[in-house]
């Protein structure tokens, strides 16, 4: 699976450039009027970009299946973290969310941490318990029990868009181990009137969900992201405005260099760049389901699922909010949006799902 390795990454390699380019340009001219820095996003993303390199090769290093032997405390650890965030004094709040540990420059994100972890816990309960999947009280509650436990947590802070992540993806690996249709389609309609409450009653996610139905109606107030959005798109034409001329950055597009990256390039790249960026994640999810698929170690073939649905749901979502497809959801870009804990946990798992392809060869090699 050498040549699987080689392409993904490099395909990985190709959105994270893409990153560093697109983040200096949306973010130069903000930064220096706010910040008096123009680089001061892009220094810290190439900060970023060090720490999950150093992580990413440690993933590499050492046999993947080594992550069986530390789950429990890793998921110990990661609902320690998660109760410790909702903490006044302990967790940081930003905009009415209390998601971050503030470290130094850096802000830890545990959410994202724990989207690995459940990765890793979901892979090693199904390989060791494939054959009880079907079981209700065996194969299926715990760890709907566990996934029920963190996305609990994760709304308390409140952070909706990941909670449903990590539920997708859990869901995406219990499908793929033969989990019964009639389990999952329960859980699903069980979370339809839970969904309706938490989204209705909080009066932000409301207004999401009005500005995603009819943005123009209220351009000025809570359709203003979305329809500055969709100009920046229009804008952009077939080959773009050309890059860092977008006019959208100039403080019009709210989150231009984090949420919304992507209707940035779509301004000054055109269509031409946004599906480059689209071929790039179709091309990381496709060789990513085929190392999945090639992969005889249950372990590493449920891990090697999780990993790819995680990261290409979590590009959907994005795309699809920038383009008005889907109500907003405050998910980052994988690879491309700025950000700390996203974009080090990110490469993190890629780093895994490459260890994982590794291995396996390494495996049929002695085999043979």
């Amino acid at each position: 699976m050498k040549n699987l390795r080689t392409s993904l990454a490099i395909m990985v390699l190709c959105l994270i450039s893409f990153g560093i380019v697109m983040i200096y340009s949306a973010s130069g001219i903000f930064a220096l009027k706010e910040l008096k820095d123009s680089m001061y996003f892009l220094n810290r993303h190439l900060i970023f970009l060090f720490i999950g390199g150093i992580l990413t090769i440690v993933m590499m290093s050492f046999d993947y299946r080594e992550l069986k032997r530390w789950i429990k405390p890793l998921l110990i650890l990661s609902i320690i973290l998660l109760v410790l965030v909702l903490i006044p004094g302990i967790g940081k709040a930003s905009s009415g969310a209390r998601r971050w540990f503030k470290i130094g420059f850096f802000s830890f994100q545990p959410s994202e941490f724990v989207k690995l972890v459940v990765l890793i816990y979901m892979a090693d309960f199904l390989s060791r318990k494939q054959a009880k999947v079907s079981d209700l009280w065996r194969g299926f509650l715990p760890p709907f029990f566990v996934m029920g436990v963190i996305c609990l947590l994760v709304v308390k802070q409140p952070d909706l868009g990941n909670a449903v992540l990590i539920a997708s993806s859990i869901f995406v690996m219990l499908f793929i181990a033969g989990t019964r249709i009639s389990y999952l389609g329960a859980i699903v309609m069980m979370a339809i009137p839970a969904l309706y409450f938490l989204i209705t009653k909080v009066a932000y996610r409301m207004k999401r969900i009005i500005s995603f139905i009819d943005p123009w109606k209220d351009s000025l107030g809570v359709g203003f992201q979305l329809t500055q959005s969709q100009i920046a798109l229009g804008a952009g034409g077939l080959w773009g405005v050309g890059l860092g001329h977008s006019t959208q950055k100039l403080f019009y597009l709210p989150a231009a260099h984090t949420d919304f990256i992507f209707s940035i390039i779509g301004e000054e790249l055109g269509l031409l760049g946004t599906l480059i960026v689209i071929f790039l994640f179709m091309g990381f999810i496709w060789q990513g389901a085929r190392i999945a698929k090639r992969t005889t170690d249950s372990f590493g073939y449920f891990l090697a699922t999780g990993i790819v649905a995680m990261l290409g749901m979590q590009a959907v979502v994005n795309i699809g909010v920038s383009i008005g497809a889907l109500p907003t959801k405050g998910l980052p870009l994988p690879f491309i949006s700025y950000g700390g804990s996203a974009l080090i946990f990110n490469m993190m798992a890629v780093g895994i799902l490459l260890n994982i392809s590794r291995i396996e060869d390494l495996t049929k090699e002695k085999s043979e």
